[in-house]
């Protein structure tokens, strides 16, 4: 039935037809094996991570006794004053084995007292370090994120000692390792890292780089939130496990969701929002690179009725997910140190499963470097419906910036959580024999070395 459509064809679709061939083969040989390939560079930085230098990085933020975001910053060894300047000094040390590429900065705003979680008036610091891009007309920015503040069981105590181990010395000694290591290679792309301030305060310093962001049109295509993802245990239900991560997504978008709810109804879309997108990429990518590691995708924004420093962001339309072990334990979250009743309470070191966290902290690395290599996303990707058809017709245009090898046309069942295809074509457009009723489709741009863009789902065209 498919070769008797061949008949009264004309060239360009034989090529199309030809291409699908092609891809079917792929796709029938890889029901039987499953063929990786890996971009020798970002390998190589992935195995670069460093267990002791994270442990480290912990150590010495454990140091500084409390890093509440109220505490001294006056102290040159205690409080969140003098952990911001230890981390601006790792990124310049960082710095110099970049060719003068990354730099960084305490970003800082004064703060009034809000009558909730900051009673005096506050200069809030975020740490950030830029790797800029090689390519001048590349304006892309990903974004790694974890918070230096911490807390005790009183938010408001600023003075007594909170380790703050996992919550988030465990995320801040990510970025900081991957600072480390892609500050020696070269992106077309600029990443940046940022360790922030005042997440245990109300998200006070990711709601202001973001909002600095949106102002400034930044063009942020990917936010990598890391929140508590240094231990492999759960309290109450004892399960131990260090080969699964979460990866939270929103699937509507929260922003200007009222202007697109009829369009995401009309196309079934409410699963494919940019978080979710980012979300299923950072699966692909992680699982990739980092072996013994399932990345679960859970179809939240945040857990249960909480948040994290990603929300900002998406709330502002910045494609966003928060990365977070699969078992907290809450034994060791926003608690004094204390034995109670035989239980040690309190987010110290010694619970930290630091190879767990150099697998998490590859997530990040070789996610953020799939990206930054990667030539930026197809523009004016279409599905065509001028007529009824049980083909599915897609065309897209090149990417702004970068040059790509060619493109990866995506599906998956509708009821599909993750890409289930992929075909590669160094065409601009293609016609499918999948009914679109049936499945949804997306387009990638592929670099040279095969780092792929982030998907972009179809518009309507022709009608």
């Amino acid at each position: 039935m498919f070769f008797a459509y061949l008949k009264g064809v004309n060239n360009q679709h034989m090529n199309i037809i030809r291409f699908l061939i092609t891809g079917f083969a792929l796709v029938q040989c890889s029901q039987a094996q499953t063929i990786i390939q890996k971009d020798p560079e970002i390998e190589k930085m992935v195995s670069e991570i460093s267990r002791d230098s994270i442990n480290s990085y912990i150590t010495k933020l454990v140091s500084f006794g409390t890093r509440n975001t109220l505490s001294t910053q006056t102290d040159p060894s205690r409080g969140i004053g003098a952990a911001r300047l230890w981390v601006l000094n790792k990124f310049n040390q960082f710095a110099g084995q970049s060719a003068g590429r990354l730099s960084a900065i305490i970003d800082t705003t004064n703060l009034l007292p809000d009558g909730k979680r900051v009673d005096q008036p506050l200069i809030l610091g975020n740490v950030v370090a830029t790797l800029k891009g090689t390519d001048p007309n590349d304006d892309r920015i990903f974004l790694i994120s974890g918070h230096l503040d911490n807390m005790r069981s009183n938010v408001m105590d600023r003075t007594n000692d909170a380790p703050g181990a996992d919550d988030d010395a465990s995320g801040s000694a990510a970025v900081l390792e991957c600072a480390r290591i892609m500050s020696q290679h070269q992106f077309p792309a600029t990443v940046i890292f940022v360790t922030v301030s005042g997440e245990e305060q109300g998200l006070l310093g990711a709601n202001y780089m973001a909002e600095k962001a949106r102002k400034g049109n930044w063009n942020i295509q990917a936010v990598l939130n890391n929140d508590i993802m240094g231990s492999n245990n759960s309290n109450e239900t004892n399960i131990i496990s260090n080969n699964k991560v979460r990866v939270f997504s929103e699937g509507l978008p929260a922003f200007e969701l009222d202007k697109n709810a009829s369009s995401i109804r009309n196309l079934g879309l409410e699963n494919d929002g940019k978080a979710r997108q980012l979300a299923r990429y950072v699966k692909e990518i992680g699982e990739r690179y980092v072996d013994n590691m399932e990345d679960i995708l859970i179809y939240r924004n945040d857990r249960f009725l909480r948040g994290g420093d990603h929300l900002p962001y998406v709330q502002r339309g910045f494609a966003a997910v928060r990365i977070t072990e699969m078992n907290e334990n809450f034994h060791h979250q926003h608690q004094d140190v204390r034995m109670e009743n035989g239980i040690q309470f309190g987010d110290l070191e010694e619970f930290i499963d630091f190879e767990y966290l150099r697998k998490n902290t590859a997530i990040n690395l070789s996610t953020l470097s799939n990206l930054a290599k990667s030539p930026d996303v197809p523009q004016e990707v279409k599905i065509d419906v001028k007529r009824l058809t049980n083909f599915t017709q897609l065309s897209w245009k090149a990417p702004k910036i970068g040059k790509p090898k060619g493109y990866y046309i995506l599906m998956r069942e509708t009821a599909w959580p993750y890409w289930q295809k992929k075909i590669f074509t160094t065409l601009n457009e293609a016609e499918l024999p999948y009914s679109k009723d049936n499945y949804f489709f997306a387009v990638q741009s592929v670099g040279n070395d095969g780092n792929e863009s982030l998907p972009v789902m179809p518009a309507v065209s022709g009608r």
